[in-house]
């Protein structure tokens, strides 16, 4: 996987928008960070993925998630995208849009009309 393919599933859900972080590309919603591309331009920096969770993550698949001692105190894992499918970003990303957008955009994407 690639940023730009993070960003094509992610820019279909109600209220993602491009943006930078940290002069990089970013997604957001309602001006939050959702994700976005590490300076190595192959990493997805996730927050809010809880530390016991990270560990598990690190520990289980250490070739796709990992942390730099930067991050360690802080709620986020790194997700190498070069080694990674859709299927393991896809659920990380929608819990943490889940958690930025309004409820009104939830209920709009469940139902169907995320158009």
């Amino acid at each position: 996987m690639t940023f730009d393919d993070v960003r094509k599933f992610a820019l279909t859900w109600p209220e993602v928008e491009d943006g930078s972080s940290y002069g990089t590309p970013a997604l957001k919603v309602r001006k939050k960070m959702l994700a976005r591309l590490k300076e190595d331009g192959d990493s997805l920096v996730m927050p809010d993925v809880p530390v016991d969770e990270r560990a598990m993550l690190v520990e289980g698949q250490p070739n796709i998630f990992y942390f730099t001692d930067h991050y360690a105190a802080y709620p986020i894992v790194l997700i190498r995208l070069s080694k990674a499918k859709r299927a393991i970003i896809e659920p990380f990303l929608r819990r943490r849009w889940r958690a930025l957008a309004s409820k009104a955009a939830c209920a709009k994407y469940d139902s169907g009309e995320n158009a």
